[in-house]
């Protein structure tokens, strides 16, 4: 069986902070899971930036479970994104990417962006001078 690992950011509507879904994806599903980031309290809207990995069918049914249970699924490539015509190239995310999502090409003295890379931990957004990267949840 083909096992699969991908990045997704998790929207929880409030009625469902306060219940172990996730735990679920373990216990019924037999998937595992690495929390990225989190941001959720009892009563609120929650999201969550998850690497969630497994047998392909479990997986699927996994999706499937989270997706009648309400909460919103997002491939987290989608989520961050630098805007090409305020990037200036300067280099000042580099230092900052605790991944290594970001790399200069030494030719053409680019800065290189890949998202495959990233934790949304946000260091790049406030670290950029022009605000060329932006977070879209």
């Amino acid at each position: 069986m083909k096992r699969v690992a991908k990045k997704i950011v998790l929207h929880f509507p409030e009625k469902t902070t306060d219940k172990p879904i996730v735990s679920k994806l373990i216990r019924d599903y037999g998937l595992d899971f690495n929390i990225l980031k989190a941001s959720i309290s009892p009563g609120e809207e929650g999201l969550m930036v998850m690497e969630l990995s497994g047998e392909q069918n479990d997986y699927d049914k996994g999706i499937r479970y989270l997706q009648s249970a309400g909460v919103e699924i997002q491939a987290l490539s989608q989520d961050v994104v630098r805007n090409e015509e305020r990037c200036t190239h300067c280099g000042a995310c580099i230092t900052m990417c605790p991944t290594r999502a970001f790399s200069l090409e030494k030719d053409t003295l680019m800065v290189i962006f890949d998202n495959s890379k990233c934790v949304v931990c946000e260091l790049c957004v406030k670290a950029c001078p022009p605000r060329a990267m932006e977070l879209h949840f």
